[in-house]
Formats: C-alpha cells, structure tokens, sequence
C-alpha cells in the first residue's frame, strides 16, 4: 500500500473530540489543581489570621480579582491553543490586561504616598516567601494542567506550555493571597506578578518536552 493511500484511509470518517469532553477534562485539572494548591498552602503556611478586620479584607479582595480574572482570562487562552484546529494567531492584548490593571493601581499607590514609604510598600516583609513559594506551590497545578492539555495534542508546544505555567501560577497565587499579609499594591504587582511571570516562563521551556505527542 502507498503512504498518501495509507493516509487516506487513516483520515477517513475520523470524528472529531468532543468539544464538551475537552472542556470537561481541561475544567477538571484545573479543580484538581487549584484544589492541590491550596491544600499545600494550608498545611505549608495557613490562612492569614488577621480576616477578622475589614482591611484584611479589602486587600485580600483585591488579590483574588487580579490572579482569578488572569487566570480566567489564561485558561480561555490555553483551552484554544490545546486544540491542534484552532488558529494559533490570536491576539494577547487580553492577557496583559489584569497585569496593566494592577500596576496602574500600584503606581497610584506610590504616587499617593510620601517616597520614604515606598521601599517597604514595594519590598513588604515576605518578598522572599512570595518569591519561592508560589512557584513551588504551582507545581502541582501545572502537572494536572499539562496531563489534561497533552491528551488534547497541542501542536505550538512553547506557547501552550506557557499558557499552562501562566494558569498555573495564577492559582498558585490564588492560594499564596490567602496566606500572605503583606497587602500594599505595589507589592501584589511586583512579586505576585514576578512569580506568575516565572511560572509562565518556565511551562514555556518545559511545554516541548513534557507535551511532546
């Protein structure tokens, strides 16, 4: 038998994944993720415990908007790229929104407030913890991530692994915010924003080897 007559055959009635199956398998690693990463916040860290006063709050508030809106808006994103049919050139303006969102309210901050306050309202007290922890809490949402991607075929390995990092990290901070007490803006847009960045440089190294197909 000749290759494009064996080709032929291989494509004939082929039927397409189910639209809803992807979406279902995609929706469950990201609840199996976000359930891991807060599982290894509360035993590693805890909840923050000071959600008594209402300032906890309103900061805490405003952390879980910019990871959760990044993440939604991440997950519509990887969910497109998973599928080898879709056209892979679309627009990221979307993307950069929650992050242009949040450093626009961090420069506001710092304008608003005298320049001898602005090294602690930037560094906090835990920019370290932050640093190495919400990468190391992603891990786990990223490997459920990249399971449930890698059943689908993506075809643009860089960029889907980078989409699933970006994800990834995203409910990793998710679960970090109800931990972490330092609230100022500008530090949630640095070091929440650093950390996510790392996440999603890293998947995207990683995305040709672990989604190889």
């Amino acid at each position: 038998m000749k290759t494009n007559d064996l080709i032929a055959m291989l494509g004939t009635n082929v039927e397409p994944v189910s639209r809803g199956q992807l979406a279902r398998t995609v929706g469950a690693s990201l609840l199996i993720g976000a359930g891991a990463a807060l599982g290894t916040m509360l035993l590693a860290f805890g909840i923050r415990t000071d959600l008594s006063h209402a300032n906890a709050w309103r900061f805490l508030v405003v952390k879980v908007l910019f990871t959760v809106g990044m993440t939604l808006v991440a997950s519509i994103y990887l969910f497109g790229i998973a599928r080898p049919t879709v056209e892979q050139k679309t627009p990221s303006i979307p993307l950069a929104l929650p992050f242009v969102a949040i450093m626009l309210l961090a420069a506001i901050s710092l304008a608003s407030a005298p320049a001898t306050h602005w090294s602690k309202m930037i560094a906090g007290d835990r920019w370290l913890e932050c640093l190495l922890s919400i990468p190391a809490i992603a891990i786990a949402p990223f490997a459920a991530i990249v399971w449930a991607i890698r059943r689908m075929a993506p075809t643009d390995l860089e960029r889907a692994g980078g989409l699933a990092g970006l994800v990834a990290g995203g409910v990793s901070a998710t679960g970090y915010a109800l931990h972490c007490t330092d609230d100022s803006l500008p530090f949630i847009a640095l070091w929440y924003s650093a950390t996510i960045a790392l996440c999603t440089i890293a998947g995207a190294k990683l995305g040709p080897r672990l989604l190889r197909w």
